[in-house]
């Protein structure tokens, strides 16, 4: 099997940086025209540029809690992107995900493409992605989603680059549980794991790194999306006797946990994953007090989690509880319009070719922070490398990150996940 070379198997498992594309090999979320451009009047020919953006992020179904940060990512981006008054503007429609059960993305991907996008940020789940991504390809549409870590995107074939993310492979996530489960002196694990794109490829790197420290999956479990009886994955594990279990699911989790806790495996040798790592706060039938999990992103700063909360309950919404894959959502919208401004078009394609600079990870460019300071760089003459709330966003030849941050959690007595490094 591909795996990761150079990186080292040690006590520090929260963060792995990678260096260079030839860090991270791994196995496996409209038309094409350009806008009408007009004159700005900044000088040296620029043209003002509108951008035709969508998003594609699950507001109902089984990841619905990463709907509210990610829209509100994409939606925060997208308004400081306009108020920067630029050279472009970003004309932008949100569209319901939904799962591969409920098949909302079915009805919301037409639509977008019937607006006439050229970018659009998402899907959010692998496998919905897996479904509607050739589509994009082919009426060129430039996707980046914020959360598909699929092993198997890394060689999507891509030729005219028209897809990324800005989020990492399960390669990077399943190598930190698997090694926080060696750390914590874990000898035999069982799973349970949803059967789809996302679920068998972090099966299969927990296991791969897990058994690799010594320890032995001693049972597993599989259920597919849309299932709602769990009984049976219970028994299997339970017959095992694992002193660890971990849990591969989305909003499953909510049946499947106190399933485990009631059957006698106690919360505190649960492992979870960033499909499930969410606040269930103290109305949760049993506590999780104990229990950890990684998904991946750095801490975020107070200043960025701000914004996005008033620009979100300015919108009428509820206070986001979670904010995971956030930053990666808003970096997505950000690199997108940089882009747009590097070509000087909107046609994806075009926007595709320059999402390696501008991201850093090709060239020499300047590093920047904010769309703002980078915009300025490129109408100054210069070339932006973006650095945002992703952690490591440069691309790779494979349009991969080339590197990540993954951060371990652990449950308190309210419930609720505190990060732990």
């Amino acid at each position: 099997m591909n795996g990761l070379s150079g990186l080292r198997r040690s006590r520090a498992i929260a963060a792995i940086t990678l260096v260079g594309a030839a860090a991270l090999v791994m196995v496996g979320c409209s038309g094409g025209g350009t806008s009408n451009p007009t004159d700005t009047g900044n000088g040296g020919g620029s043209t003002e540029l509108t951008l035709k953006l969508g998003s594609l992020m699950p507001e109902t179904g089984s990841l619905a809690f990463l709907g509210p940060p990610q829209e509100a990512g994409v939606g925060l981006a997208v308004q400081e992107i306009n108020d920067a008054k630029a050279g472009i503007t970003v004309d932008y429609t949100a569209a319901d995900e939904g799962d591969t059960d409920t098949k909302a993305y079915e009805t919301s991907i037409s639509k977008l493409r019937s607006a006439g996008i050229t970018a659009m940020v998402g899907a959010a789940a692998s496998g919905v992605t897996k479904l509607i991504l050739d589509g994009n390809i082919s009426a060129g549409i430039l996707t980046v989603s914020a959360s598909n870590t699929s092993p198997d995107f890394t060689d999507w074939p891509n030729k005219d680059h028209l897809y990324f993310r800005t989020a990492p492979s399960d390669l990077l996530q399943g190598e930190v549980l698997g090694n926080l489960l060696a750390q914590d002196k874990k000898k035999s694990l069982g799973v349970i794991f949803q059967n789809d794109a996302y679920g068998n490829g972090l099966y299969q790197a927990i296991k791969s790194t897990f058994e690799a420290s010594g320890g032995k999956v001693v049972a597993n479990a599989s259920f597919n999306v849309g299932d709602s009886q769990f009984d049976a994955q219970v028994a299997t594990i339970k017959a095992a006797n694992p002193d660890s279990v971990a849990i591969i699911t989305f909003d499953q989790f909510k049946t499947i946990g106190p399933l485990l806790v009631n059957a006698g495996i106690p919360a505190k040798d649960f492992y979870m994953v960033d499909g499930n790592l969410s606040d269930y706060g103290k109305s949760f039938p049993v506590s999780l007090e104990g229990a950890q999990g990684t998904k991946p992103g750095p801490a975020l700063a107070d200043d960025f989690t701000q914004r996005l909360q008033t620009y979100w309950t300015g919108k009428g919404n509820k206070q986001i509880t979670d904010f995971t894959y956030a930053g990666e959502a808003y970096d997505a919208a950000v690199l997108i319009a940089l882009s747009a401004l590097e070509a000087q078009s909107t046609d994806g394609a075009k926007m595709g070719a320059k999402m390696q600079e501008v991201s850093g990870g090709s060239g020499n460019g300047t590093e920047c922070t904010s769309f703002a300071d980078c915009a300025k760089l490129i109408k100054d003459g210069k070339t932006p490398a973006y650095h945002g709330y992703s952690g490591m966003s440069k691309f790779d030849d494979k349009d991969d990150p080339q590197g990540a941050v993954i951060g371990i959690y652990k449950y308190d007595a309210n419930n609720a996940p505190q990060r732990t490094n």
